[in-house]
């Protein structure tokens, strides 16, 4: 069920609405059976790149099986298994590479900070017929969510180690769910957000639902919002972008591994937006202040980053999520005087 978890006295009434499944990557759930290949040359494999990459940068010689596995809405995963160990692939046949690519990048990064386990991306092109595919490390998933205190710390140790020089923004545009999420840089983190997190959505609102009255509510919300981060010093932090529980999980070590990500630089608040999806609890926050401390105001701003994904959600999902978007904007109008 969505709860609403804001600190401040905003009294927002909210729907008992679920909390829906994000386009990307879920839990893998093997089906029972698979198809087995056996090449002996990669000849025979010129019209389909993934396996061709397997069977030759990915030092394969025998792919053993093809198991289909829970990939999201819009994507087709499987995992491909060869003498080599496993791959996790996603395809999609209507949509071209540069989805995947965002993705990859983002993996990437998160992956070189060495902090928290993420997939390492391996190879994303163009499918024969039309599409694209991303290829990628296989984890094996443990059978229980990750411990709460050891996620806090490792996201706060990857928040830490994940800096940007040139500001907030990321050096590619990706997708929220399956919102294009602008991330052209800024040296501002107050506009950046304004712009392209809060106005972007609210745009959308007013284009698809032709919703005017939010639409100039969370403008008047983006031009009076500078007092909420009075006193602190905001530095460019990587985040994950979209991290709720879909997109969390644990290794068969208990380790935990976070997915599919929507990456950007921004305030290391902002990645706790999605946190009325994502089960955070008491231990978890212990234990990411000790790493990253927690800064005057938190828990005034803390309404405005489920903001976005509250709008977010209105856009992908309907009118459900309206009623708690606009609640805060009103909130924050109050408070601000605006």
């Amino acid at each position: 069920m969505v709860a609403h978890v804001g600190l401040i006295s905003l009294s927002v009434s909210l729907p008992s609405m679920p909390c829906l499944p994000r386009i990307g990557f879920t839990k893998r759930r093997p089906f029972p059976k698979c198809l087995i290949y056996d090449y002996s040359t990669v000849a025979e494999l010129s019209d389909d790149p993934v396996q061709e990459w397997i069977l030759t940068e990915g030092k394969a010689t025998r792919i053993t099986g093809i198991r289909p596995v829970g990939g999201g809405c819009i994507n087709l995963a499987n995992r491909y298994d060869t003498d080599a160990g496993s791959f996790f692939v996603k395809t999609n046949r209507s949509i071209g590479p540069p989805m995947f690519e965002a993705e990859a990048i983002g993996l990437d990064a998160m992956y070189e900070t060495r902090t928290i386990r993420v997939p390492k991306p391996f190879k994303v092109g163009p499918l024969r017929n039309g599409g694209s595919y991303i290829i990628m490390e296989y984890i094996e998933f443990g059978s229980s969510r990750s411990n709460q205190s050891v996620l806090g710390r490792k996201l706060a140790e990857m928040h830490k180690a994940g800096k940007s020089d040139k500001g907030f923004g990321f050096p590619v545009n990706n997708t929220v769910g399956s919102t294009p999420q602008i991330n052209t840089w800024c040296s501002d983190w107050i506009q950046f957000y304004g712009e392209h997190r809060l106005g972007y959505q609210l745009k959308l609102a007013r284009d698809q639902y032709g919703d005017s009255t939010i639409y100039q509510k969370g403008q008047r919300l983006i031009k009076n919002m500078a007092p909420l981060f009075e006193d602190i010093v905001i530095e460019p932090c990587l985040l994950h972008g979209d991290l709720w529980s879909g997109n969390i999980t644990s290794d068969k070590n208990g380790e935990p591994v976070i997915l599919d990500p929507a990456c950007y630089y921004g305030h290391n608040e902002a990645e706790f937006g999605m946190s009325w999806c994502a089960g955070f609890g008491g231990s978890f926050y212990t234990s990411y202040f000790e790493v990253m401390p927690k800064r005057p105001g938190f828990e005034k701003r803390r309404d405005l980053y489920l903001l976005y994904h509250y709008l977010n959600h209105y856009n992908l999902f309907g009118s459900g999520y309206r009623s708690s978007a606009i609640s805060i904007i009103d909130d924050y109008l109050r408070m601000l005087n605006a």
